[in-house]
């Protein structure tokens, strides 16, 4: 063997004439090329398994993490004129200061007094509530004296009542005696007049006995005369027992009925003071609507009404405000497929417009130019374009956002998620599948559950 190996016809022949042959015997620079390429491979191979950092990227724009530090715009509560304006688009304005004045066009509020005038139509209906009031004490009053006197006067007619009673009674006794004498009488005066014409008395003992019946007969009539007076007396007495009974109803229906209308003239008067106090205070409030004021510190950014003397309707925008110490945030919108791997709390890398910077995507240890931010807030709803809303505030930890940023910039935000090796993030891309929706501490738990 070691002879064939030496026995070469290279040796022996000159191939310079022949150039095919001669392209076939290898060279010093093709070995070179050779090993050059062979290391790239291995380089490449080898630099499949360093790590790489998957991410999520989206677009998204600046602006403030609460709702009441977003840039609003100023309404008019009424409508009205536009007399005169106390800024101009680009100003400072803090918290209640006049942005512009405006006059009322509607014709129920052109009165000048026309809060003193209220004013006086509530005193006026107060007054004449509070004299309801002071007639229905009078008539509540009234109401208890007839109580009282109604039962003094039942107490007084009762007497009365038992007063006649006795009156009959003892009028009818009188009236049984004068029946008695004049029975008497009448027998005396048969006797006396028997005894006459017998001759046993005188003509003037039979005419004294004759008078003392008239007498009789006399008293008999009386006796039954005030016997009748009495009787009469006792119906009387009745009658007027019964009529303190009925007077007194009709006297407290008359006075309750009085109190009760003063009362219902008492409500309606009370209730229109109280509409009118409503509409002094509606009135009030509307006059401090004239002037516009500033709802929060800010900058005017846009004059939406312009001009003098122009007319506005009720809730129309005026102005628009950009608040001065807004706490901000970036907006980012990432796609349904990638919006399982958003949690709370996650670091984003951001790229802000007019702020260049040097990224690697895959490596955010040696990218330049990018500022932090965390996870603050995940929609749990797809807005219109399909897309998750996600709010993302400054990272603390890391180099502030620049001053200068304003809401409205543009954010590309890159979200970072799990570590892999590279050839697994070439091999995931190119088969379409989403990152890894585990992170690194809940495989170790998986593996260890297996």
């Amino acid at each position: 063997m070691l002879g064939i190996s030496k026995n070469k016809i290279s040796e022996n022949v000159s191939f310079d004439n022949f150039k095919s042959m001669s392209m076939t015997i290898p060279k010093d620079e093709s070995k070179k090329r050779i090993q050059i390429l062979l290391w790239t491979l291995i380089g490449m191979f080898l630099f499949l398994f360093l790590p790489w950092t998957q991410n999520i990227r989206s677009k998204g724009f600046v602006t403030a993490l609460r709702p009441d530090q977003r840039p609003q715009t100023v309404h008019s509560i009424i409508a009205g004129r536009i007399e005169k304006w106390y800024v101009a688009e680009g100003d400072y304005v803090q918290k209640g200061d006049t942005i512009l004045w405006i006059s009322e066009i509607k014709d129920d509020y052109f009165d000048p007094m026309l809060l003193e005038r209220t004013q006086m139509q509530v005193d006026a209906k107060t007054l004449s509530a509070k004299s309801y009031s002071e007639k229905v004490k009078s008539l509540e009053i009234q109401i208890q004296a007839l109580k009282e006197n109604n039962v003094l006067r039942k107490e007084q007619a009762e007497n009365r009542l038992r007063m006649a009673e006795l009156n009959v009674i003892s009028d009818s006794i009188r009236f049984e005696q004068s029946k008695v004498n004049f029975k008497v009488g009448t027998e005396q005066l048969k006797r006396t007049d028997k005894l006459y014409q017998e001759g046993l008395r005188s003509l003037t003992d039979f005419e004294q006995r004759e008078l003392r019946f008239q007498e009789v007969q006399a008293g008999l009539v009386a006796a039954e005369n005030n016997l009748l007076k009495s009787k009469n007396a006792l119906i009387a007495a009745q009658i007027e027992l019964n009529a303190i009974d009925n007077d007194f109803r009709d006297k407290m229906a008359k006075a309750s009925a009085d109190m009760y209308e003063a009362m219902s003239s008492q409500f309606d008067a009370e209730g229109t003071a109280t509409k009118l106090e409503n509409q002094y205070s509606n009135y009030e409030v509307r006059t401090g609507y004239r002037h516009v004021l500033a709802p929060q510190d800010g900058y005017i950014t846009e004059a939406i009404q312009v001009g003098i003397g122009e007319t506005i309707k009720e809730g129309a925008e005026i102005i628009s405000i950009l608040p001065g110490n807004a706490q901000l945030a970036v907006e980012m919108f990432v796609e349904p497929v990638d919006f399982p791997l958003i949690r709370l709390g996650n670091k984003v890398r951001f790229i802000f417009d007019g702020w260049p910077a040097i990224v690697f995507s895959g490596w955010p240890q040696i990218t330049n130019g990018t500022f932090g931010g965390v996870v603050q807030a995940i929609d749990n709803f797809a807005g219109p374009d399909g897309k998750y809303r996600v709010l993302v505030v400054e990272d603390l930890d890391e180099k502030p956002w620049p001053t200068q940023l304003r809401i409205g910039s543009g954010a590309d935000g890159i979200a970072l998620l799990n570590d892999v090796p590279l050839w697994y993030e070439i091999w995931r891309q190119l088969n379409g599948f989403p990152a890894d929706y585990y992170t690194a501490r809940e495989k170790a738990e998986n593996r260890k559950s297996k």
